[in-house]
């Protein structure tokens, strides 16, 4: 279980760098946004993309 935890880390971190290292004005200009928003906003955005990923990882797995 640790070794799979790990090295979904790992990916997380690979395709947060392909984000920074593809588009990184794109990337200046997205964040410049989400300061503009609500806490709360941003909240349910996570909750929402947590959601979406457990339900992903259930279905690929």
């Amino acid at each position: 279980m640790p070794r799979e935890f790990y090295a979904a880390l790992c990916l997380v971190l690979v395709i947060e760098g392909l984000v920074l290292f593809a588009a990184p004005n794109g990337w200046q200009s997205v964040m410049r946004e989400a300061s503009k928003m609500e806490p709360r906003t941003l909240r349910v955005c996570g909750a929402i993309a947590i959601g979406i990923g457990l339900l992903t990882l259930r279905l690929v797995h």
